[in-house]
């Protein structure tokens, strides 16, 4: 068995949610990915919603983990996942070609959670949803960090 850690967020821009198609998946995924090595969980995020979308955004707060495995040749890989509610800076986005994505956008909550192709993600996009329309509800949106 092989162990693995990536991280990647739910990026909201006024109240929509950053996707990605990926060709590979044949569905829409939220950004996310492995974590470099000497490299904090939460700049992996940064990194990963800037490589794969072009977006920049804050982390807001620390969502939480989910995890899911897959084979590789006769092993089987066990990825952590470490999620981040993010905030963008705009709605500009432009897929990341060399990792097989083809298009990005973002979606009002019903949409996303729809189109998601992994339940696991759709699970973690209620809970940041949650925490977003929280901190919204409180004026508290964006004004400073909550990791």
């Amino acid at each position: 068995m092989i162990e693995a850690v990536s991280c990647g967020g739910v990026v909201i821009h006024k109240g929509k949610i950053l996707l990605l198609y990926q060709h590979k998946y044949e569905g829409w995924v939220l950004p996310k990915g492995t974590v470099e090595d000497q490299e904090e969980y939460n700049d992996t995020a940064i990194r990963e919603v800037r490589e794969e979308a072009s977006v920049k955004a804050n982390i807001i707060k620390y969502v939480g983990k989910s995890q899911y495995s897959f084979m590789i040749a006769n092993d089987t890989v066990v990825k952590d996942v470490h999620w981040y509610l993010m905030k963008a800076y705009s709605y500009y986005s432009r897929p990341q070609r060399e990792e097989f994505f083809t298009d990005s956008g973002y979606y009002k909550y019903h949409e996303a959670y729809h189109l998601l192709k992994f339940s696991n993600e759709k699970q973690i996009l209620e809970q940041a949803y949650n925490d977003y329309l929280d901190l919204k509800k409180c004026n508290m949106w964006g004004n400073k960090k909550y990791i």
